[in-house]
């Protein structure tokens, strides 16, 4: 393969997802000076293992080098901190449409009770919550980037989904909805 080849390959497969690049390493490192040196690190090893590269969808493997890039960054950098926190702003922004500004308080207040819930899960659990509710990625996608079968991303995605909902019901200051008794919980 040319490196014009080569070139015209990275452009074609992996620029179109460098917006779910930067947001993964957001949410891992949880600074978006962070997340740009580990997305441009992480850009720089898929163009060098491009070549090798087949199988799986190009934003799966180019999120696989985020995931590992971001681990690896974190381990060097912060020893065992690992926080995230989302820009004002973010993907959990559904979209304003023109509202009265009472209607925009409110939407601030929940995607910042939404923010700091997800803040709070475990890593592993926040990854999973972030690759499936914001990039929107299958159980198939998330088990290869993690590394996991599919059934521990849906067990990972099932008791991060549940803490979510405690911790955002407790911010909110109502009590969290009692197990569901017809699924065993």
């Amino acid at each position: 393969m040319t490196a014009d080849d080569t070139n015209r390959r990275f452009e074609q497969s992996v620029l179109p997802h460098l917006d779910a690049a930067f947001n993964l390493a957001r949410w891992m490192t949880g600074s978006d000076h962070d997340a740009q040196d580990v997305a441009q690190e992480a850009c720089l090893r898929a163009l060098k293992y491009l070549p090798s590269q087949s199988g799986s969808s190009p934003r799966a493997w180019l999120l696989t080098i985020v995931r590992n890039t971001c681990r690896t960054w974190l381990e060097k950098n912060r020893a065992r901190e690992i926080v995230a926190t989302l820009a004002e702003g973010d993907v959990l922004d559904a979209g304003t449409t023109t509202m009265n500004p009472e209607v925009l308080a409110f939407r601030r207040a929940d995607r910042e009770v939404v923010r700091r819930a997800i803040e709070q899960l475990p890593p592993e659990y926040r990854e999973v919550v972030v690759l499936r509710e914001i990039e929107g990625l299958s159980y198939k996608e998330i088990g290869e980037i993690a590394d996991v079968p599919m059934g521990t991303v849906m067990s990972r995605l099932s008791r991060a989904r549940r803490q979510l909902e405690q911790s955002m019901a407790k911010a909110l200051g109502e009590t969290p909805r009692e197990k569901d008794s017809v699924h065993g919980m």
